[in-house]
């Protein structure tokens, strides 16, 4: 008797839950066919799903990969008459690799399924669902899995009941997923690249500060540019890349996709035309190349960074060279203002040049950024010794732009404007490691414009940086105010050497970093020879002066011998990189402990829920170095990552790194210092200025983890 009513208890269950839903285990993947009820009943829609646990690290593709990966897909296997419906694809997260763009899924993953169970179904039978599953899962390396799950539901009259495990889990992934919600949207493609005009009652008042547009085509866009967003009263409009669905003047019929803000996402489809009230879209359709407001934000943002960017550590050792040049014209109105022009074109022509290079590389796919000339080994080596020799200039072991003999003014002036000019280049060449407040969100838009737009901000920053020295140049009431020429001038050029001497003497440091000792004993010895020549260059100079042109010429070709040995030192042969890949110094042992960037230790710890401050630096900056001994390394910041949890990633750029140009380029900037705290409950990183203190990353550390 009890035995039958138990076989009636395990019939009536079996009746009401789903059988043979059983997890297959591959490499770095668990994959299940679940269904969010416990039956299907005939006639009725029943919603199943493809759930998938991924390793930690590792990560699937959305329904567009991006710039590489493949989409999971699903095969059914069905009773008769059983029909599956379209995947729904959740919102993807974005998953930079280097200079690429993918977008997929980490952790676990749901793909709902709707499957029209017939109306000819008998209740009584169990269905039996198959699905194979082939999906590529990667991290540093890929690899393509697939699956055969399998998933039993009996046939019952009436309303199945929720699956109390994968029910809730189901609605959720459904709840969340992207869907229509009154949105007017079109498209246009401008000189600028192609922009995407979105408004609705769903977006008004939205801050929109996370907007990203996912699209259904790969080839829409090209994924590894960032996308750049206006906001509108009743929407938004992002700048986008054009990809090759625009190749000869194509027009896709629909700009179809998915647009992602503050956690939440909806199904976009624009066609070509004028933009939407509210959007935020400036200018007439096709024909606007300039993003309006926008650029004169950047402008504004150029100039006052240029300004700031002469308080900056990295150019204080050119303000000796600007103070020496003032103080030995007062007085002197007239050729202090063609110095002060001198100078100010010698500054906008290598702002100008500088940003030519920087474009010219990144059209051609280099992953390159601000201040990437002092990337290259060689490049610092030759700075340090043009800084070395400025340093014995100052001190007086020979002299440039006067003439022993007499010469006459005009060549005298002539010398003096080249002098002026050469200071401005030097300046710019000096000063671009440092990135000012203001000037990273200008420069990473410029990046996205066209080539006459980018080069107007890169201008004005170059206003900006040579204002201060070319308007006190061209005043008169401050020319005069300066003392006179006199004795006290050789001591006080003199004494302007040692912040030249400091400068060469940083860039020894930084190419020990990126070249080893072996490029260090280079660069001594050419520094050496750089000496003897000056020495010699000075001897002959005075000969000169004492009517000795034997003596002069001697002197003056062993000068030329020596520069030369000491110039090929740092040019021939190359220079390789250091024994030990370089890093950034770790901090004193009070200070806390750092662990190198990647892009996927940033997704294991955002996946464990961990906050995260990381720190883009390089050795060439000297901000990036000011911040660590002020900031980064102090007890203070030790003690916040401690009681936060939070882990401390470091990302060196001293020598290239694509992966980290590509995350700054994703954040809208192009250099370093950048630093990014990541908040444990997830969200988008909080970018922090570019001058820190303690108190300032310890209360962002706190923040952060309270977000848990």
């Amino acid at each position: 008797m009890f035995a039958a009513r138990l076989l009636t208890l395990l019939v009536a269950l079996g009746a009401t839950a789903p059988a043979g839903a059983v997890a297959v285990s591959t490499p770095h993947a668990a994959t299940e066919l679940v269904a969010e009820t416990t039956a299907a009943a005939p006639g009725s829609t029943i919603w199943v799903a493809v759930t998938q646990t991924l390793d930690r690290g590792w990560h699937t593709y959305w329904r567009n990969p991006g710039d590489a990966g493949e989409p999971t897909t699903i095969k059914w296997t069905l009773p008769d008459d059983w029909r599956a419906g379209d995947t729904t694809w959740p919102t993807p997260h974005r998953l930079p690799v280097g200079p690429i763009m993918n977008y997929g899924y980490e952790g676990k993953v749901t793909l709902p399924v709707p499957l029209q169970v017939p109306a000819s179904a008998k209740t009584g039978e169990v269905a039996r669902l198959t699905a194979v599953v082939d999906y590529l899962v990667c991290a540093e390396v890929c690899v393509p899995g697939t699956a055969t799950v399998n998933l039993s539901l009996p046939v019952t009259n009436g309303t199945p009941t929720a699956d109390p495990v994968w029910g809730p889990v189901i609605a959720d992934t459904l709840a969340g997923a992207p869907k229509p919600a009154g949105l007017t949207a079109a498209y246009q493609v401008t000189p600028a690249g192609l922009r995407l005009a979105i408004a609705g009652d769903t977006l008004a008042g939205r801050a929109a500060r996370d907007a990203y547009f996912y699209p259904y085509d790969e080839t829409l866009i090209d994924h590894g540019k960032p996308e750049v967003v206006d906001r509108g009263p009743r929407g938004l409009t992002l700048s986008m890349t054009a990809g090759a669905a625009f190749a000869k003047g194509a027009r896709p019929a629909a700009a179809v996709g998915v647009l992602a803000l503050d956690g939440r996402a909806y199904e976009v489809s624009a066609e070509p035309g004028p933009f939407p009230p509210g959007s935020g879209g400036l200018g007439p359709p096709e024909t606007s190349a300039f993003p309006g407001a926008r650029l004169l934000l950047a402008v504004g943002g150029a100039f006052l960074g240029g300004l700031i960017l002469n308080l900056m550590p990295c150019v204080f050792p050119i303000l000796s060279m600007k103070a020496a040049a003032l103080a030995g014209h007062a007085g002197e109105t007239r050729r202090a203002r063609a110095q002060a022009l001198a100078f100010l074109g010698g500054v906008l022509t290598s702002f100008l040049g500088l940003a030519g290079a920087l474009m010219a590389a990144r059209a051609a796919g280099a992953a390159v950024g601000w201040g990437f000339q002092l990337q290259s080994p060689m490049a610092v080596a030759l700075l340090g010794l043009v800084m070395l020799a400025s340093a014995l200039n100052l001190s007086g072991l020979f002299e440039i732009g006067t003439s022993a003999q007499g010469l006459g003014t005009g060549l005298a002036s002539r010398s003096d404007m080249l002098g002026a000019t050469f200071t401005g280049v030097l300046a710019v060449v000096v000063a671009a490691p440092c990135t000012a407040p203001f000037m990273g969100p200008a420069l990473g838009f410029a990046l996205t414009q066209p080539t006459l737009v980018a080069l107007g901000v890169f201008l004005a920053l170059g206003l900006g940086f040579a204002a201060p020295f070319t308007l006190l140049a061209l005043s008169p009431t401050m020319i005069r105010a300066l003392p006179r020429p006199g004795a006290w001038m050789d001591l006080f050029k003199k004494a302007l050497a040692f912040p030249m001497y400091a400068a060469a003497a940083w860039l020894l440091w930084v190419l020990a970093q990126q070249a080893g000792p072996a490029g260090l004993a280079r660069m001594l010895a050419a520094s050496v020879g750089l000496g003897l020549a000056a020495w010699l260059f000075g001897l002959a100079q005075r000969r000169n002066t004492l009517g000795s042109d034997a003596g002069s010429v001697a002197f003056g070709a062993a000068a030329g011998l020596s520069l030369a040995g000491a110039v090929a030192l740092v040019t021939i042969g190359g220079y390789g990189p250091p024994a030990a890949a370089a890093q950034t110094a770790q901090p004193a042992a009070e200070g806390p402990v750092s662990e190198p960037w990647s892009v996927s230790r940033v997704a294991a710890l955002r996946a464990a829920r961990k906050p995260i401050l990381v720190n883009f630096t390089a050795a060439w900056c000297v901000t990036c170095q000011v911040n660590e001994r002020v900031a980064l390394s102090t007890p203070e910041v030790a003690a916040a990552l401690k009681r936060s949890g939070a882990a401390y990633l470091v990302g060196d750029w001293t020598s290239r790194d694509p992966a980290i140009a590509a995350a700054l380029t994703e954040q809208g900037r192009i250099g370093v210092p950048l630093y990014l705290v990541y908040p444990a409950g997830g969200g988008e990183p909080r970018v922090l200025p570019q001058l820190l203190t303690p108190s300032l990353v310890t209360e962002a550390l706190d923040r952060a983890a309270a977000t848990s």
